[in-house]
């Protein structure tokens, strides 16, 4: 159910390959942080976000699906989702991401809930 958000929209313009590593996250409203690690997997793909001092050093995993477009002359993802959105995500936890399907479904629910923040209580 929630497996499409691990997968890059066609019209975001991601090259498969192409490494956004450093690159920074627009929200809808504003700057979020910058890519500290994504992966391009096929129905495994996301960016790792660094928000750094806006909320504190935390990090949070953004499904491939959130990813508007791509600007690689400027450098800069645009996503899907403003600010406050992507602040109440679910935390990114290194190491839960990969082995832990629990945590990939709470993250795939979050953000495949249209507007995000229908997050379960």
């Amino acid at each position: 159910m929630t497996e499409h958000v691990w997968s890059y929209k066609s019209t975001a313009g991601h090259l498969a390959g192409s490494d956004l590593t450093g690159y920074k996250v627009e929200a809808t409203d504003g700057s979020i942080g910058k890519v500290d690690k994504h992966s391009y997997e096929a129905g495994d793909a996301y960016l790792v976000v660094d928000t750094g001092v806006w909320i504190f050093g935390k990090e949070v995993l953004l499904p491939a699906s959130t990813v508007i477009r791509i600007d690689a002359d400027e450098e800069t993802v645009y996503v899907d989702g403003t600010k406050e959105q992507i602040k109440n995500a679910p935390e990114f936890h290194r190491d839960k991401h990969l082995g832990d399907v629990g945590y990939r479904e709470e993250l795939g629910a979050y953000y495949s809930a249209g507007g995000y923040g229908r997050r379960p209580v």
